[in-house]
This record gives C-alpha cells, sequence and structure tokens, in this order.
C-alpha cells in the first residue's frame, strides 16, 4: 500500500462520514431535533433506562454538554431523569411515552434509509476493517 492510498482512504471516510451526518441533520430536523439529541433518544429506545454519564461516553459529549441535551430533551417531553435507587449520585435518562412514540415514528424511517445507503456493500468485513483502523489510532502514541 502507498502511503497516498492511506490519505486517499482517511479522505474518502471523513468526506463519507460527513454527507452521513448532513442526512441525518436534515433528516431529524424535521421532527424538530438535532443529531445529538437523535443519538440520545435512539440509544435510550433500543437499551432502555441509562445513566446520564453512560450515555454522554457513548454519544461522545461533555457532562455539561450532556446536562444542556438531557434539559433541552427533558423541556421537549420526551425523556426525564430518574434517580438510582441504589445509589444517589446515578441519575438515569428514560424515554417517556412521547418519546418512545417520536422514535417509533422516526426510527423505521432512518433504519430503512441506512440500509438504503449501505445495500449491496459487504459489511462485514467494512465493519472489520474500520474497527482495525480505529483500535490502531487509539493505541498509537504520535504526540506522547
Amino acid at each position: 500500500m502507498k502511503q497516498s492510498d492511506a490519505l486517499k482512504a482517511i479522505t474518502v471516510l471523513f468526506r463519507a462520514s460527513q454527507s452521513i451526518q448532513d442526512m441525518v441533520k436534515q433528516e431529524v430536523a424535521a421532527y424538530g431535533l438535532n443529531a445529538t439529541e437523535f443519538s440520545v433518544l435512539e440509544l435510550l429506545y433500543h437499551k432502555g433506562d441509562q445513566p446520564i454519564q453512560i450515555i454522554g461516553k457513548k454519544v461522545l459529549l461533555s457532562s455539561g454538554s450532556m446536562t444542556y441535551l438531557v434539559d433541552r430533551l427533558e423541556a421537549k417531553g420526551y425523556l426525564v431523569r430518574k434517580s438510582c435507587p441504589s445509589d444517589r449520585r446515578v441519575t438515569y435518562a428514560a424515554l417517556t411515552e412521547a418519546g418512545t412514540d417520536l422514535m417509533d415514528q422516526i426510527f423505521p424511517i432512518h433504519a430503512k434509509r441506512m440500509h438504503e445507503l449501505f445495500d449491496g456493500l459487504d459489511l462485514d468485513n467494512t465493519i472489520t476493517q474500520l474497527k482495525t483502523v480505529g483500535k490502531r489510532a487509539e493505541a498509537s502514541n504520535f504526540f506522547n
């Protein structure tokens, strides 16, 4: 492999990622959401109630940003905070009925569009290769 091939792959990956993000932004904006709000609702929709700290790590948000986001989704009526009965330091986010209804409406359309984007591609191989690149990047110590 030539160095230029790796650089081209990075450029293609970034552009594809940006195009997908733009598509999702446009898709969820029709429902009054931004992409980050959608990602939180999607996580709760599929995984159930989650500690707010864990949600932030999964959707790559700082704790301050996560608090703001939960406040917004709570104000929209899509989620509520719940105290953890066994650890008072932990607060869960849970979908409300309105949040579940919204995701019941949005998610099938979203899943269909994502399927259409990747139709005909060898996703098992692609996923394995992208995970390998991600793990190598995480393990690198270029700046240490």
